[in-house]
């Protein structure tokens, strides 16, 4: 069995947070089960990895050499909606690849992305994002079985309460729940999509992870609207620059997004005392 595949203390604790106590007992199972579904898919592994939601192994492909990710979850529901949305996706060369799936499990095999930097690392340009952003929100959403928008926020909600007690959100989720209502755009939306989890393909960038959802695309361009933001004519802005040449995009429902949101990316930089101009603007356009 690979020893990379246990997962370290710190990563556990990150996993619990995120999914509560059961997931220590998961952790404990991972090693077992990359080694099972090494053996099922015909895979080496050679390195692990991940975030606060799963764990993401670096595998070589024994059949032809070829460098693929295995990607493993605590919870069941987010690898079979990312198994969805994915296949959703499946035209659209701006979105990884989904190789195999065994949601049940919570096990997901990615095709690589090279050479792979992500676009927190190189930087960005609104225009090459646009591109992205535009094909995200084109594919037909009849008969996707995936939670609504406004799930998924009451959800960052309340973990940004766990994450940092004491801040408040009512006056930013019900701004959210108004952006959601009866009326509000629905598309296939990413949930997810800051720099970090957007990679330099060979033809663009490459949008992974997604936390997908139906609702408001306007949603996804919240993350570039604010990206290294201090003020709010910057805002303005980059949230026009980018309505610009998103199709479709409503400069007025961005801004609004950010408002609802700044408080998600705010509350856990503020925790840790960080003081910076961007987090401060974010602050400041909570009304915190």
């Amino acid at each position: 069995m690979n020893a990379s595949a246990a997962v370290p203390e710190e990563v556990r604790e990150r996993l619990v947070v995120r999914f509560g106590p059961g997931a220590r007992a998961w952790c404990a199972q991972v090693p077992g089960q990359v080694a099972a579904l090494a053996d099922r898919w015909g895979l080496a592994v050679r390195a692990a990895g991940g975030g606060g939601t799963s764990r993401v192994f670096r595998c070589e492909r024994l059949a032809d050499g070829a460098v693929v990710w295995l990607k493993l979850t605590p919870d069941a529901e987010v690898a079979r909606q990312e198994a969805v949305a994915l296949g959703a996706w499946r035209g659209v060369p701006s979105v990884v690849r989904l190789l195999e799936a065994d949601a049940g499990a919570g096990a997901l095999l990615l095709a690589d992305v090279a050479p792979g930097a992500s676009l927190r690392e190189r930087g960005w340009r609104p225009r090459e994002v646009a591109g992205l952003l535009g094909a995200l929100r084109s594919v037909p959403v009849a008969g996707l079985a995936l939670p609504p928008l406004a799930e998924r926020l009451e959800f960052l909600f309340e973990l940004t309460g766990r994450r940092a007690p004491g801040v408040p959100t009512a006056g930013a989720r019900a701004l959210a729940r108004e952006l959601t209502g009866d009326g509000a755009p629905v598309a296939l939306v990413h949930g997810d999509l800051h720099p970090a989890n957007v990679l330099l393909g060979p033809d663009g960038p490459v949008a992974i992870d997604p936390r997908a959802c139906l609702g408001d695309p306007d949603f996804d361009l919240v993350d570039w609207a604010l990206d290294g933001v201090t003020d709010g004519a910057a805002l303005a802005a980059r949230i026009g620059g980018l309505a610009a040449l998103v199709p479709g995009a409503d400069a007025d429902r961005v801004l609004a997004w950010c408002r609802a949101t700044a408080v998600v990316i705010a509350a856990p930089r503020l925790a840790a005392g960080r003081r910076d101009a961007g987090t401060l603007f974010l602050r400041e356009l909570a009304g915190l």
